[in-house]
């Protein structure tokens, strides 16, 4: 039985079924639909597949249109918009039973020297990732044993996730809280050495926990769910290289919700403080 982070890397591989055309399995999993992190994953890999592989994805522009459904094949069409002599552009687009559920535009730069370098340091201080509980460890902890449901996903779970700030169970813990969250993440085993899987790898994980910052000063992560929430569009910069097997810090925070929609930012660095990759993503909040 492979573990959950060489399931992840086998989900990444998809089956060329045309030039241009890719095919990506979607487990059936007791999910409502298909996680968004998988389709921006496979739909990033997709791009990627098309170029030359000497020029890294740089950032990429996402819309989710539909639902996808979980056990269902999804199809990749890929457009090459541009080759140029220092970008390329491709267009995605995702299609599940004759239906289009995903749009994504990447674009890939040749590697090269700026005249000058800066970044603004991380905003706050956090422990060391080794410090800290697993999720799975603070959900026993406060449950004394996990739930079937949890204990299946926690095996499947291709991420090592430890949140920064202990977990939040009832109104109590949320009182006065703001919309920030941040977390060290890594996968749970090696993700071989090709760069374009470790970018899709955690193109695939920036949307695990990104909307937490939403949701963080109305309701509890971890206690009954009082909204449903879906992602509505997603963009990454990618500043440097990474490895998404290596832990690197995700510190998230909602600068405003409203109209039913939250918009989320998130910027992730490496154990040394540095910028690696920027995200943004706005999700859509429903009553249940």
């Amino acid at each position: 039985m492979t573990n959950p982070a060489e399931r992840l890397v086998d989900l990444l591989d998809l089956e060329q079924i045309e030039v241009n055309i890719f095919r990506g399995r979607s487990p059936q999993e007791s999910l409502q639909r298909v996680f968004g992190g998988q389709v921006a994953g496979q739909a990033l890999v997709a791009a990627g597949r098309t170029t030359d592989g000497e020029r890294p994805v740089h950032s990429l522009h996402a819309y989710f249109l539909r639902p996808g459904r979980p056990g269902v094949p999804i199809v990749y069409q890929v457009e090459r918009v541009r080759d140029g002599r220092s970008f390329t552009t491709r267009r995605v687009t995702a299609v599940q039973q004759g239906r289009t559920i995903f749009n994504l535009t990447a674009s890939f730069h040749k590697p090269e020297e700026g005249p000058f370098e800066h970044q603004l340091p991380p905003a706050r201080e956090v422990p060391d990732p080794e410090s800290l509980p697993t999720v799975t460890e603070e959900i026993r902890k406060h449950l004394g044993a996990l739930p079937e449901q949890l204990e299946r996903m926690a095996r499947r779970q291709p991420f090592d996730i430890r949140y920064v700030d202990r977990l939040r169970w009832d109104d109590e813990d949320i009182d006065g809280a703001e919309p920030r969250s941040a977390v060290w993440m890594r996968a749970v085993g090696p993700l071989g050495d090709d760069p374009l899987v470790h970018t899709c790898a955690l193109t695939y994980a920036s949307d695990m926990t990104l909307l937490d910052a939403v949701r963080i000063p109305v309701e509890p992560l971890w206690g009954p769910r009082n909204f449903d929430m879906a992602s509505l569009d997603h963009a990454m910069w990618f500043h440097r290289p990474f490895r998404a097997d290596e832990w690197f810090l995700y510190d998230q925070e909602s600068p405003i919700a409203t109209g039913g929609r939250g918009l989320a930012r998130g910027r992730i660095y490496d154990l040394r403080g540095r910028l690696l990759v920027s995200v943004v993503q706005e999700g859509l909040f429903r009553a249940l």
